[in-house]
This record gives C-alpha cells, sequence and structure tokens, in this order.
C-alpha cells in the first residue's frame, strides 16, 4: 500500500475503493509493522492532544517565552461568544484554535507537529473546528487526520515543510493543505477533490515568507496559522462544489519547493528579513536577548 505521489495515492484509492484516509492507515500499519488498531491508537493520543492545546489557551492563556504573543487566542473566543465574529462561527473557531495551538507551543507546552511546531496549529484548529459546528465524531476527525497525514507525508518526501528550507509557505502552506484535503474528505468529496483542495491551498500561499520575529516562533508565525486555517476552510469548499484545481497536486509540490529554495536567505527562518528585519522588530530582539 506504498506511495510515493499523489497519482500514485489516486490510483491505490480507485483501484481499492478506499478513501485517502484508509489508504492512508494502512500503509502506516504496513509500513510500521503493527496493526491497524495499534495505528488508531497512535492517532487517538495525537488527537487528544490537539484537544488539549487548543482549548488550555481558552481558560488559562500563558505567555510566550519571548513574551510575543499570549492571551490573543482567549480575545478571539470571547469576541466570537459576544455575537462580534465578521467572519462567522466556523472561520472564527478555526482561527481561534490554530491560535491557541501556537501559544501552547511557544509557551514550552505540548502540541503535535503538523507538519512541523510552527504550523502545528492549522490542522487541529480547523477539524476541531469543524468537529463543534457539524457535531463530528472522533472517528470522522481520525480520518481527517490520517487524510491531512498522507498530504504531509507526500510534501516531505517530494517538496519541503522546513522553514529554514522553503519559507513559510512549506510550514504553514503544508499545513493547510493537509487541513484542505482532511475536510474536503471529512465532508464527503472524493480522493480527486481531496487532492484539489490541498493543491489550491499550496497554490494560495506560494511564495509565503518564513521571518520570526528574534528568531521565535511566536510572531507572525500566530497569525500565519490563522490564515492557513481560514485558507484551508476556503480550499475545502471550492473542491466540494464541484471546482477542480487547473495544476496537479504532484506539479504544486514541485512548484512550492522550487520557488521556496528561490527565496533569499534573509527570507528563510533566519529572521534577518521580512517581519524580523524591520526596525521595531530588531528592538523587540534586542529587549528579549539583552
Amino acid at each position: 500500500m506504498e506511495f510515493n505521489h499523489g497519482l500514485e495515492l489516486l490510483q491505490l484509492c480507485e483501484a481499492t475503493g478506499l478513501p485517502i484516509s484508509q489508504v492512508m492507515k494502512k500503509r502506516e500499519a504496513e509500513f510500521s509493522g503493527i496493526s491497524e488498531e495499534e495505528v488508531d491508537k497512535k492517532m487517538e493520543k495525537a488527537l487528544e492532544i490537539m484537544k488539549r492545546s487548543v482549548s488550555e489557551p481558552l481558560v488559562s492563556p500563558t505567555a510566550s517565552i519571548g513574551g510575543l504573543i499570549g492571551g490573543e487566542a482567549k480575545k478571539l473566543n470571547e469576541h466570537r461568544k459576544q455575537g462580534k465574529a465578521v467572519c462567522g462561527s466556523l472561520v472564527s473557531k478555526a482561527i481561534t484554535y490554530a491560535m491557541a495551538v501556537l501559544e501552547v507551543n511557544a509557551s514550552m507546552g505540548v502540541i503535535v507537529a503538523a507538519p512541523t511546531a510552527g504550523s502545528s496549529g492549522v490542522v487541529p484548529g480547523v477539524l476541531l473546528a469543524l468537529k463543534e459546528e457539524f457535531e463530528l465524531s472522533d472517528e470522522m476527525i481520525l480520518n481527517g487526520l490520517y487524510t491531512a497525514g498522507a498530504v504531509g507525508y507526500l510534501l516531505m518526501r517530494n517538496a519541503s515543510v522546513a522553514g529554514a528550507e522553503a519559507g513559510c509557505q512549506a510550514e504553514v502552506g503544508a499545513a493547510s493543505a493537509m487541513a484542505a484535503a482532511a475536510v474536503t474528505e471529512i465532508m464527503g468529496g472524493t480522493a480527486d477533490m481531496c487532492l484539489y483542495a490541498a493543491s489550491a491551498a499550496l497554490s494560495n500561499l506560494l511564495g509565503l515568507v518564513c521571518d520570526p520575529i528574534a528568531g521565535l516562533v511566536e510572531s507572525p508565525c500566530q497569525s500565519r496559522n490563522a490564515i492557513g486555517a481560514s485558507n484551508a476552510l476556503i480550499c475545502a469548499e471550492q473542491a466540494l462544489a464541484g471546482i477542480p484545481w487547473p495544476i496537479p497536486f504532484d506539479e504544486m509540490a514541485e512548484a512550492m519547493y522550487h520557488v521556496g529554495r528561490s527565496l533569499p536567505f534573509e527570507l528563510r527562518e533566519s529572521a534577518l528579513g521580512g517581519c524580523a528585519g524591520t526596525p521595531t522588530a530588531c528592538e523587540k530582539t534586542c529587549r528579549i536577548f539583552g
């Protein structure tokens, strides 16, 4: 049940009649030499960690190590509860939860890298918001995580998920593609639709630079996760409406990698350009590190 490219994944889905999530689960069981039940237990543990990292900052926010973020998710949550959300309930929850996870990560809490710590808020933010809005079961969310994992695996294998190598488009962009595919399958989309959504998500964030202030995974990383979450929902909506993406997933992944490699060093996690290179960011860096 191995696959190395998106096209091979689609061919497996067609040959077996299985959705991406189930192909990925079987692949993991075979690769790890364990049963599918054992794979499920590992994924269930990941989901529980995601739930905690989404909910804890809404009640007890903690300042980040660098002091650049902390408490933003709680403010957003209260804003939505007051009926003031501009984005609507689903998107508002998704961006709130995504930002919450980044607060946990930045305060040395436990998160699930999905695919990285710097982009760890997108997948749980989107899927747990979807779960609440549509009253979905844990099983459906677990299936979504397998689908997300399949997309992440393909991007790690054929492109990059490292900001230092290919910019934030490789971190938040990858996470957004993973979440978009997951939502699409959960809401009844085909395997083709899932990869349409993933391709669109990559395209929308193509060229996004990695410019963390003070070199810390705090700002603008937290807000970028919110962008990744909203982008995932947009792309899933388009795919589910029957709108195909003109560039195949494999080609989009390759394009993302080449764009990332063409970014200058200053815009690939060095904290020397972009937001991190502004005078105010430099002042904050000096205050943080003395």
